[in-house]
């Protein structure tokens, strides 16, 4: 990482700190979605941009680690178990229905994982020990070493800290060995199988960590809103992580924090949109699912790279700037060459 690299990202951490303590209370709240989101689309813009596979269930496994946090804490474990147990549980989830589904490509395997989040989705509403489509309310506030998160600004904190290690531990795989293996599966499968790469493990690594990475936003946000259920968790939402990545930029960190960014702000200004007098009550979701289409195709047709790297490469394309006239001028004049006498 170059030094303005660096200070590039010491300069977005000292904002992010900052941040909750200038916001209102709903203002916190909105922040704390973002960074959740973020922590999600980080796990799914390394499985979509080094694994090649897209994957339109991830809320499913962001559900598995809510209901996990909220299971373990209203049976009186220690809350901050739960919160050690959700990525567990999300992660190992994954690793169990990856050995089928990652024999897919393509839209196969994203139609595939759509299908497996809609069978969730129906088994967890028709269980009595999940509480049914009612879901499970009263989930305790997160205690750790004694502190209870009991905040807005707390939480904005915990979910911050979630997004730095995520973002840590996604740089340290890429950065690594396995990643270099990662980049020429990203290029190539048939190249990177042909130079050793174990293909199928690390398809299968990458998809049960990008699910840990959302079994974590989802235990954090069982203990934060205190209540999980189905309809916390819609086949609408992993299309919403699907859209941040691919306007973001795939396979970069930075791409996927700004297009959380940008499409959590944007679903804010939808919903009010939607909910104001005279609008239907479908109003909101009608809204979310047409511009999630629109910016889906413009960002295929005039930035397929996503955001981050569009504004990279535009960067690294700037021209050199030519010596100014007045330069070439101050230069004394060439002698004039000599003639040989005779």
């Amino acid at each position: 990482m170059t030094t303005a690299a660096r200070a590039a990202v010491a300069a977005v951490a000292a904002v992010a700190l900052i941040v909750p303590l200038l916001l209102t209370e709903s203002q916190v709240s909105v922040y704390v979605l973002l960074l959740l989101s973020a922590t999600v689309a980080i796990g799914l813009s390394m499985l979509m941009g080094y694994a090649g596979q897209v994957s339109l269930g991830q809320a499913s496994f962001t559900m598995i680690g809510g209901y996990t946090a909220a299971l373990t804490a209203v049976h009186g474990a220690p809350t901050w178990l739960g919160l050690l147990a959700a990525p567990l549980a999300a992660a190992a989830a994954a690793a169990v229905v990856g050995v089928p589904l990652l024999r897919l490509r393509g839209h196969q395997l994203a139609f595939a994982t759509l299908a497996v989040q809609l069978i969730l989705l129906n088994l967890v509403g028709r269980q009595d020990w999940t509480g049914g489509d009612i879901g499970l309310q009263g989930v305790p506030r997160l205690r750790i070493a004694g502190y209870e998160f009991a905040t807005e600004v707390s939480y904005a904190y915990l979910a911050l800290a979630a997004l730095g290690l995520v973002a840590l531990v996604t740089r340290h795989i890429v950065t690594s060995r396995p990643g270099r293996g990662l980049r020429a599966l990203a290029t190539s499968e048939v190249a990177a199988a042909s130079s050793g790469v174990p293909v199928a493990a690390y398809k299968q690594a990458v998809f049960a960590l990008s699910a840990g990475f959302a079994g974590l936003a989802g235990g954090i946000y069982a203990y934060y809103i205190g209540y999980v259920a189905p309809g916390s968790f819609p086949v609408l939402l992993s299309i919403e992580y699907v859209v941040m990545v691919v306007v973001g930029g795939a396979g970069t960190i930075a791409g996927a924090v700004a297009g959380a960014t940008a499409i959590t702000l944007l679903v804010q200004l939808l919903n009010d949109v939607g909910t104001r007098e005279g609008m239907p009550a479908s109003a909101p979701a009608v809204l979310s699912y047409a511009v999630y289409g629109l910016l889906l195709v413009l960002a295929m047709l005039f930035l397929p790279r996503g955001l981050v790297p569009s504004a990279l490469a535009l960067r690294d394309r700037r021209p050199v700037p030519k010596p100014r006239p007045a330069e070439s001028e101050d230069r004394p004049p060439a002698p004039a060459p000599t003639q040989r006498q005779p």
